[in-house]
C-alpha cells in the first residue's frame, strides 16, 4: 500500500485506544460504585486502576508471541471476546472480587488489542507511511483519555454506573466487527514463527539487548510514562490549585486533545523532511521545556499550567510515533513480539511515573513538574543513538 486507507487507520486507532477508554470511563464514577459495593473508595480505586494496569502490561508479553505464531485475527477477535465478557460481568457485578475479575478479563482483551494494532500496522506498512498511521493512532490514544471521563461522567449521570459497562460491551462488539471486516488478517501464513518458551525469554532478551529496538522503546515509554502522570495528577492541580469542577476538568483535557492532534499530523511531515530520529530528540526536548516552564511558573497560574502543559503534550505527540516507528521498523519477522516488549515498558513505565508523581513530596504542580521534564529528558538521552538512525533510513 501506498497510502494508509481511513478504514484502517479509524479501526487501529480505537483498538490501541480500548485499554484507556475502559479504564478513564469509570474515573468520575469510581465514588458512586464504591458506596454501591459498600467498599472503601482507595481500595476499589487501587484495584479497580492498579490491577487492570498490572494484567494489562504482563499479558502484552504473550498475545505479542502468540499472533506471531497464530496470526493477528484470531487472538485479535479472542481478546476483544474476553474484553465483552469481562464488561458483562462488571454490569453485573455485586461484589468488589467479581468486579475485580471482569476488570481481569477486560485488560487481558485490551492488551491483545492494543499490541496487535500496532503489529498490524508494522505488518503493512514501513518508513513514513508507518510513521504517519501511528501518529494518527497517537491523535486517537491521546482523545480517548481527554474525552473519556467527560462521557463517562454524562452516561453515569443519566442511567448509573453499571451503564458504563454496557457502552464497554458495544464498544467490544463494534471493533470485533471493524476489524473482522476491513483489517482482517495481516500476517501471513509463510511469515509466523513458532516459539518455545524458552525461546520467547531469549528473542525478548535480544530485542532489549539490541539499541536499534531498546533506545526509541525507552524513549517512547519514558514520554508516554510522563502523560499517564500528566492525565492522573493534572486534575489534581485543576481540582485543588484552581478550583475547577469535574466538568471543567473533563472540558480542560477535551481541549488537550486538539495539542496532540497538531502533534500527530506535524510528525510524519517532519520525519519525511528531516528523519524519524531528529523529530525524536526535537520532541524530547520540547517535553522538558514544558516541564521545566510549569516548575518555574507561578502556583497561582493557570495560564502558565496550561501553556507548559501543551508544550509538554506537543512534543509527546511528536516522539511516541516516530519513537514506536523506530523501534519497530527494523523487526519485521517478530513484529508481534517487539510490539508486546514495547508496550510493557510502556505500561511499566507509566506505572512508575504516575506513582512517583503522586508519592513526591510538596506541592502536586511541581510534582508533576518534575515527572514531566524527567520523562522528556530520558525520551532525549534514550533517543540519540546512532544504530536506531541507521536502522529506519536502511528501511
Amino acid at each position: 500500500m501506498n497510502t494508509v486507507p481511513r478504514p484502517w487507520l479509524l479501526t487501529l486507532a480505537a483498538l490501541s485506544a480500548l485499554a484507556t477508554l475502559s479504564t478513564n470511563i469509570l474515573l468520575p464514577s469510581l465514588p458512586v460504585i464504591a458506596q454501591s459495593l459498600a467498599v472503601d473508595e482507595a481500595q476499589l480505586t487501587a484495584g479497580v486502576l492498579g490491577l487492570f494496569l498490572a494484567v494489562f502490561a504482563l499479558a502484552q508479553l504473550i498475545v505479542g508471541p502468540l499472533s506471531d505464531r497464530m496470526g493477528r485475527r484470531p487472538v485479535v477477535l479472542g481478546g476483544l471476546a474476553l474484553f465483552v465478557a469481562g464488561s458483562l460481568v462488571g454490569a453485573f457485578a455485586g461484589t468488589l472480587p467479581l468486579l475485580l475479575a471482569s476488570r481481569v478479563l477486560q485488560a487481558l482483551g485490551a492488551a491483545a488489542a492494543s499490541v496487535l494494532a500496532r503489529a498490524a500496522a508494522r505488518d503493512r506498512f514501513e518508513g513514513t507511511l508507518l510513521a504517519a498511521l501511528l501518529g494518527r493512532i497517537m491523535v486517537v490514544m491521546a482523545a480517548a483519555p481527554g474525552f473519556s471521563p467527560l462521557l463517562g461522567g454524562l452516561v453515569q449521570a443519566a442511567w448509573g454506573w453499571r451503564a458504563l459497562f454496557a457502552v464497554l460491551v458495544l464498544a467490544g462488539l463494534a471493533l470485533a466487527l471493524a476489524y473482522g471486516r476491513i483489517v482482517g488478517e495481516t500476517l501471513p501464513t509463510e511469515r509466523r514463527r513458532h516459539q518455545p518458551v524458552g525461546a520467547l525469554a531469549r528473542g525478548y532478551g535480544k530485542l532489549l539487548a539490541d539499541a536499534r529496538f531498546l533506545r526509541p522503546a525507552l524513549a517512547t515509554a519514558a514520554i508516554l510514562g510522563a502523560l499517564f502522570a500528566f492525565f492522573g495528577t493534572a486534575p489534581l492541580v485543576l481540582a485543588g490549585s484552581f478550583g475547577f469542577s469535574a466538568l471543567q476538568v473533563g472540558l480542560f483535557f477535551a481541549a488537550t486533545v486538539f495539542v496532540v492532534f497538531a502533534a500527530g499530523q506535524t510528525a510524519p511531515r517532519w520525519t519525511a523532511r528531516w528523519g524519524a530520529p531528529t523529530v525524536l530528540r526535537v520532541g524530547a526536548a520540547l517535553a522538558v521545556v514544558g516541564g521545566l516552564a510549569m516548575l518555574i511558573s507561578p502556583a497561582a497560574s493557570l495560564i502558565g499550567f496550561a501553556v507548559s502543559g501543551c508544550v509538554f503534550l506537543f512534543g509527546m505527540g511528536l516522539v511516541s510515533p516516530t519513537g514506536t516507528a523506530l523501534a519497530l521498523t527494523p523487526f519485521a519477522s517478530q513484529a508481534g513480539q517487539a510490539s508486546a516488549l514495547l508496550g510493557f515498558l510502556q505500561m511499566a513505565a507509566a506505572a512508575m511515573l504516575t506513582t512517583t508523581a503522586a508519592t513526591l513530596p510538596g506541592a502536586r504542580v511541581d510534582a508533576l513538574a518534575l515527572v514531566l521534564a524527567g520523562g522528556g529528558l530520558l525520551a532525549l538521552l534514550s533517543g540519540t543513538a546512532k544504530p536506531a538512525v541507521t536502522a529506519v533510513r536502511a528501511s
